[in-house]
């Protein structure tokens, strides 16, 4: 069994897809850290993250070890994302290593922002995990208070909206709903809730 989960950031989809992997003892990848450590890498080595080619080769040279960066989760690796993931060489040079992770026996949850559109639009299901903008900014920010560290919200709800804006506008796999997906609104449910509302889904398609 395939699941893939789509949405946008802080909307839930990582914890609920790692939850839905544990549970139905599947493989899991949260395909965004491949963006986030090809961003890293460049970002680290000072190359220009708007030059596609140059993206699209570090991309084809990612090591499933560059995955395990300390950096990965931060804000900061997220924006890096963004950047590179705009790049069609860059999502080309993922689609199989993504593909392939999830043909493993015996199956998979992946999480991204065009599994079910573009990496595996066969998926036996489909959830589209999402969130108001300020929600998820509110989450982000209660996030980073909890870490000890300084959060203004207003500047992270604006990140937000400038995100989701270039996720769904670019030309190569936009993030958008697969016409059969579920959708799956968090804007007013606790991680239980929504976790007991995605394997709701998962069990009526296995049904």
């Amino acid at each position: 069994m395939i699941i893939a989960i789509d949405g946008p950031a802080a909307a839930g989809k990582g914890t609920i897809a790692l939850r839905l992997a544990e549970h139905y003892r599947l493989n899991h990848l949260d395909t965004g850290l491949l963006y986030r450590a090809i961003g890293r890498k460049m970002a680290d080595a000072g190359l220009d993250l708007d030059d596609a080619d140059l993206a699209g080769t570090v991309a084809r040279a990612l090591d499933p070890a560059d995955l395990g960066h300390a950096d990965l989760r931060g804000r900061e690796a997220g924006e890096l994302a963004s950047r590179v993931a705009i790049h069609p060489p860059v999502r080309a040079a993922l689609i199989d290593f993504q593909r392939d992770f999830a043909a493993r026996p015996p199956g998979a949850v992946l999480d991204g922002r065009d599994i079910g559109t573009a990496i595996c639009p066969g998926a036996e299901v489909k959830i589209f995990v999402t969130a108001s903008p300020e929600v998820r900014a509110r989450r982000r920010s209660d996030e980073l208070i909890a870490k000890g560290r300084e959060a203004a919200y207003e500047r992270i709800l604006a990140e937000i909206r400038e995100r989701d804006a270039r996720d769904s506008g670019r030309a190569a796999a936009p993030l958008q709903m697969a016409p059969d997906a579920a959708l799956l609104d968090t804007s007013d449910l606790g991680i239980d809730e929504a976790f007991r509302a995605a394997m709701a889904i998962v069990e009526a398609k296995r049904r």
